[in-house]
């Protein structure tokens, strides 16, 4: 009996230590950072400034919503003593990478040298039309762009430069359908926006074409991990041509050309007259694009009439899809910009 009594305090003694232990491991790693524990989140921010030169900055920013960091180009005002107001400028569909962009493809910062402007660009967002996408995608990756343009750039924007407030948004092609849906997302942010050879309707039989040879065709990504299965409410909630109403105290100017070969695809602007693919992407490729986004056009700007949204449009009588075109674009509109800015 004595034997018995003696035991059964090591049983318990030896039962309440497993139990003690159980109940450490299984809090330890709560209270360590373990997986149960969120790790907290990293705000956007400036990593890094990089001075190119007096009249142009490079920032390495860091985007939350894509939980990558993006290099980001900021022209300079002639003045920087004064506050500007700040012009964001979007690339096509590519993204601007491997020197197609604004800056491999024209000179912009040639242009804006003597302006009061803060001028944003970026590369990046290839076949991402700019928007949030509904889920990740196996090509594309995470795309974030609205939020990260509308959101996330433009408070470090202010914080790091000298601005008015007053912002505006200009892109070409891809980027035309994006100033527009940019707008709607952000409806106080853009005093201004440009779209240079868009295709502003999105949900129609034409526009949901052109995104899938966009996003599918050259992008190798699946278009319903953008908005959605196509004709679904996504592709509706991003069709600017149906939400145009909202559009109404924003500035537009839309521009396009006919797909008619014009003086930028002359025998001048050509290279190597032997190029046989120079030849078939300028003028079939570009012409039946720019012939697309032309029809495009037309349709917006007769829905903006219809609900008497004044919008500036510039239909060219000539010229394909091409760069030449959109720098002159660039250079005709930013007076006007400009003036709405002020």
């Amino acid at each position: 009996m004595i034997s018995g009594k003696t035991r059964a305090p090591g049983l318990r003694t030896r039962l309440l230590t497993v139990t003690v232990a159980a109940a450490a491991a299984a809090i330890l790693p709560l209270a360590s950072g373990g997986a149960a524990v969120a790790a907290p989140e990293k705000p956007s921010s400036i990593t890094k400034v990089t001075d190119v030169n007096p009249r142009e900055v490079t920032l390495s920013v860091y985007s939350k919503s894509m939980d990558k960091k993006i290099d980001v180009s900021v022209l300079v005002p002639k003045d920087r003593k004064k506050a500007a107001p700040v012009l964001y400028l979007l690339q096509g569909a590519n993204g601007g990478i491997m020197n197609s962009g604004w800056a491999g493809q024209t000179k912009f910062k040639e242009y804006f040298t003597d302006k009061q402007v803060y001028v944003v660009s970026f590369v990046g967002g290839q076949y991402s039309y700019y928007t949030d996408w509904q889920r990740d995608d196996r090509s594309l990756g995470r795309n974030k762009w609205a939020t990260f343009i509308t959101e996330e750039l433009p408070p470090l924007i202010a914080k790091q430069f000298s601005t008015t407030g007053a912002n505006a948004v200009a892109g070409i092609s891809m980027a035309g359908t994006s100033v527009f849906n940019l707008a709607l997302k952000a409806p106080k942010l853009y005093r201004s926006i440009a779209a240079f050879s868009g295709c502003a309707r999105t949900s129609d039989p034409l526009g949901q074409q052109y995104i899938k040879y966009v996003v599918e065709q050259r992008g190798k990504a699946d278009v319903t991990n953008m908005w959605g299965p196509l004709n679904g409410p996504g592709w509706r909630e991003n069709d600017p041509y149906i939400n145009a109403a909202k559009l109404r105290g924003t500035k537009i100017y839309i521009t396009s050309g006919t797909g008619i070969p014009g003086k930028h695809d002359q025998i001048d602007y050509i290279h190597d007259l032997n190029d046989a693919f120079f030849w078939s992407d300028r003028y079939v490729a570009g012409g039946f694009i720019e012939a697309v986004t032309n029809q495009c056009t037309h349709q917006m700007v007769d829905r903006l009439h219809q609900l008497k949204i004044p919008v500036t449009v510039n239909y060219r009588p000539t010229g394909t899809h091409s760069w030449g075109y959109w720098e002159d674009d660039l250079h005709t509109t930013w007076p006007k910009i400009e003036r709405d800015l002020q």
